[in-house]
């Protein structure tokens, strides 16, 4: 086995006095306040003639045509571009930019993306849009200027963490905080929703389980001195999600904390495990927002005031799942006393060609009678943000059986990569638990990290038992497949995995 050599680099990815829409809700959010500073982190890890390049981005998602932006630049620069990774830790609180979303006709020549939006706008041209004042003299970062920027920060922190690797260790680590909830709730009908209310009769239980298990990897000097950390946890950053300023949600305030402990120079590469239908709220003790929200699905009747968390729509409860994860962190970090200075690196990337999740021909002139109808309706008014939720599954469902025509499969780009006796695996989904857990438990690693939104961004991959509960995250406008696409996934992701582990 070979040294090891480790560099970190971090870069922000703040838009100094730029004015930015943020990505994540179905309404627009301008905003140029900054409540926590986002950044991008990139672990460079090289051993033998093998490498990798995580890299962490405060965004809400990474397309395929970010990551390819990244590369490009870094051409001719010696680092092995086909190495990076790059993540998000889905942070509804960071701008939006141009190319975010990956479309099923992603990688076939001459083939045109097809939108939800689009197609409404192709049945109803006559219908206007709100927009919100603030966009007026507004000194804007649009889509094309924040790709560029973004492409811009991403690739000079990877240059940073590549040009300062050096001899260094790493030892493994676990934790257990209770942070990640299953957000869908089921109903006696045989019906699930996102955010459903809890407080009725017809509530039976939560569709999916949790993950509070918090994988950890720390990396040292070679006189063990503390230079980061990976800290993987089952929950996608969105506490904040609604509020409309910019922030890296509870992994900045989690990095803040790590470094009144360790200095300011000690990085945190926080990724984001399997958590497709996670969220960091109890739905059983639900607990109001501190202010309203704009979220239809969120707005309870009266609820019961409960003795529980504080509000995790809010600052405090992201302050609270910073201190939680953070006290298991530095808890493990003392219990360290196997450090490696050498391992076996192996790192293997792959296209692999998932099925296209389909609709029927009455599916998709169901839906199409929904938007003529809503379009006669609203013909003399705006489209505000409850009507592009409402009208998400049906558009969607049009532009899904366009393009099932042209075809039934589409690329995606994944990684393996093993670390000793560790093993990091790469999907582009916000997958749900359940796949997350197949994966872990028949891996053949001591340690699993699993790493979503990562090389692309194809929507929420469901399974079977959502999809028959329906609603968002499980209609097929919410993502490109389904639980085929997710048995496919798991599959070839375990096999890897434990081939890789025979080396």
């Amino acid at each position: 086995m070979s040294e090891l050599k480790i560099g970190w680099g971090e870069v922000s990815i703040v838009p100094e006095g730029r004015v930015v829409n943020l990505a994540g809700q179905f309404y627009e959010r301008i905003t140029r306040e900054v409540e926590t500073p986002i950044t991008v982190t990139a672990l460079a890890i090289e051993s033998g003639d093998d490498a990798v390049i995580f890299c962490s981005c405060d965004l809400v998602s990474t397309s395929s045509a970010l990551l390819g932006g990244v590369r490009e630049r870094l051409v001719g620069s010696g680092i092995p571009t086909d190495k990076i990774i790059i993540s998000a830790i889905h942070t509804h609180t960071a701008m939006s930019y141009g190319k975010r979303s990956d479309s099923v006709m992603t990688g076939r020549p001459g083939a045109k993306k097809i939108g939800g939006l689009d197609v409404l706008r192709a049945i109803a041209p006559e219908l206007q849009y709100e927009k919100l004042a603030s966009y007026e003299g507004a000194d804007l970062l649009d889509g094309d200027e924040a790709f560029d920027f973004l492409a811009d920060r991403i690739a000079s922190a990877v240059r940073t963490a590549w040009e300062s690797r050096s001899a260094g260790l790493y030892a493994q680590g676990f934790g257990r905080a209770a942070v990640g909830m299953c957000r869908r709730v089921c109903y006696d009908d045989g019906s699930a929703k996102m955010w459903g209310d809890t407080d009725l009769a017809s509530f039976t239980a939560l569709e999916g389980g949790n993950d509070s298990g918090i994988e950890l990897l720390f990396t040292y000097t070679p006189d063990k001195h503390p230079t980061g950390a990976v800290i993987n946890v089952a929950c996608p950053a969105q506490v904040l999600e609604h509020r409309s300023f910019i922030s890296s949600d509870y992994f900045g305030k989690l990095k803040a904390l790590l470094r009144r402990e360790y200095g300011e120079d000690f990085r945190v590469l926080g990724i984001v495990s399997a958590a497709g239908d996670q969220c960091p709220r109890d739905m059983i003790r639900w607990v109001e927002p501190e202010t309203p929200i704009n979220d239809p699905n969120i707005i309870r009747h009266d609820p019961t005031v409960r003795v529980a968390d504080p509000s995790m729509f809010d600052v405090a409860g992201c302050e609270r799942v910073a201190r939680r994860i953070a006290t298991e962190v530095l808890a493990a970090a003392e219990e360290v006393t196997a450090y490696h200075a050498e391992g076996l690196l192996c790192h293997e990337s792959m296209i692999l060609d998932v099925p296209v999740r389909r609709v029927t021909p009455a599916e998709m002139e169901f839906a199409r009678e929904k938007i003529e109808a809503f379009a006669k309706e609203a013909k003399n008014r705006t489209i505000n943000y409850v009507d592009k939720a409402r009208l998400h599954i049906h558009a969607g469902v049009i532009a899904r059986y366009e393009a099932q025509q042209e075809i039934e499969v589409y690329p995606i780009e994944i990684h393996v990569v093993r670390l000793g006796n560790v093993v990091f695996a790469t999907n582009p989904y916000e997958l749900f638990l359940d796949y997350g857990n197949q994966i872990r438990a028949r891996s053949h690693a001591q340690q699993t990290f699993l790493i979503q939104l990562a090389c692309g961004s194809f929507g929420y991959l469901p399974t079977e038992k959502a999809e028959k509960g329906s609603h968002y995250s499980a209609y097929v406008s919410s993502g490109t497949t389904g639980h085929v696409g997710g048995d496919l996934l798991v599959r070839k992701t375990v096999s890897t995995i434990n081939r890789l582990m025979e080396k």
